[in-house]
């Protein structure tokens, strides 16, 4: 389980270091406030663009390693073209290149790493609840040390080397995590394994549940921090909120979340998140009072490491391995991109229409999660 848990600490500590402070870069490089909002945006449409595309590359070329390598290495390099970019037009095309080789990071270590915990390698099996969570805590910890960083040297151009960096040597890590060979005829090769995937009615489910499920922290994302500035908590406070539910996420992802899927398995553990997520969106509806949102932040544990959880061992059971990379791909974009994205746009005006309000809908968008939810059920293991 070595080389994944370096793979994604590497992987996510980069994360870590850069996507706080993007935003930051883009004005040091002279880009205004609407500009920086045009480039994030076109970036995140390019990202939800390249996901499905590289998986199925990987999967056709049966080079996960390689063509996850080959993007980490060219994101390294392209983070550090930022500092190179002149105006807008060179911050453009420099941001969409960056957005294409960063889109895939998220899905192409799942396929491995997904695939891995199914398989059982000489060594026992990979859990990869572990290896997620090592990944969040070294997000954390990148977040964590670019700040003081940032601080003490005065630039910013140590949070573009440092990311490139971290997914330099992720690059290298990846072409030595252990995989197991896919046997396939020449037929399964000549497939789509897009229209492979989405012919399974219980992937398409899985999609419908994470859109909802996923797509209600959308909401929470973008004005939960307004909605308690509103209220008067201090940025101290609202800053423990935060750590309080990224540390629920990372407990989940080590301890508790093998646990739960032993306890309940991939579709009740589903329905388990979107009863959580009706719950800690109701109560941050009605109320701001301290004690009630210190108890409401650990359910993160549940509506996103929980559910996400439950997710890979649906697609782990129900998706063949020569398929693993398009499906984790489709997941990212469709599952919880594009839902997220769409929601993102529409928390906008529901805010300034309901206010805090606003989270009735996502309380309501997980309540809808739960039929679906529990009508899912993990196959047999996938053919390989």
């Amino acid at each position: 389980m070595a080389p994944y848990v370096l793979l994604y600490g590497a992987l996510y500590a980069g994360w870590g270091v850069l996507s706080p402070f993007l935003p930051a870069v883009l004005a040091g490089q002279g880009a205004g406030a609407e500009q920086i909002g045009l480039l994030l945006g076109l970036a995140l449409a390019m990202r939800l663009l390249a996901m499905p595309a590289a998986g199925v590359l990987a999967d056709r070329l049966r080079a996960p390693r390689q063509v996850l390598s080959a993007l980490l290495a060219a994101a390294a390099g392209l983070a550090l073209g930022f500092q190179m970019a002149e105006g807008f037009a060179g911050l453009l095309l420099v941001c969409l290149a960056h957005a294409v080789a960063c889109g895939p990071l998220g899905p192409l270590p799942d396929a491995l790493a997904v695939e891995a915990a199914r398989r059982r390698q000489p060594g026992g099996r990979i859990d990869y609840g572990v290896v997620r969570g090592a990944g969040a805590a070294a997000f954390i910890a990148g977040t964590a040390l670019t700040g003081p960083a940032i601080g003490s040297v005065g630039s910013l151009a140590g949070v573009l080397w440092a990311n490139a960096l971290c997914f330099a040597l992720a690059a290298g890590i990846a072409l030595r995590v252990p995989v197991a060979p896919v046997a396939m005829s020449v037929g399964q090769v000549a497939r789509s394994p897009v229209r492979m995937v989405l012919r399974q009615s219980g992937f398409r489910r899985l999609l419908l549940v994470a859109g909802l499920i996923q797509g209600s922290h959308a909401f929470y994302g973008a004005f939960a921090t307004l909605r308690w500035q509103a209220a008067g908590l201090s940025p101290g406070t609202i800053g423990l909120f935060w750590s309080v539910a990224v540390s629920a996420e990372v407990f989940v992802f080590l301890v508790l979340g093998r646990r739960l899927l032993r306890w309940l398995g991939p579709g009740r553990l589903c329905a388990v998140a979107a009863g959580a997520g009706v719950l800690r969106w109701s109560v941050m509806a009605e109320t701001t009072w301290l004690p009630a949102m210190l108890l409401m932040q650990p359910l993160h544990g549940l509506t996103f490491a929980a559910q996400h959880l439950a997710a890979m061992a649906l697609i782990a059971r129900a998706v063949p391995a020569r398929q693993s990379a398009t499906a984790q791909a489709l997941y990212a974009t469709f599952g919880v991109g594009f839902a997220g994205a769409a929601l993102t746009v529409l928390s906008g005006p529901l805010y300034a229409w309901l206010g805090a309000g606003g989270f009735w809908a996502m309380a309501l968008l997980c309540a809808a999660a739960v039929p679906t939810a529990l009508g899912l059920r993990a196959a047999e293991p996938a053919a390989a």
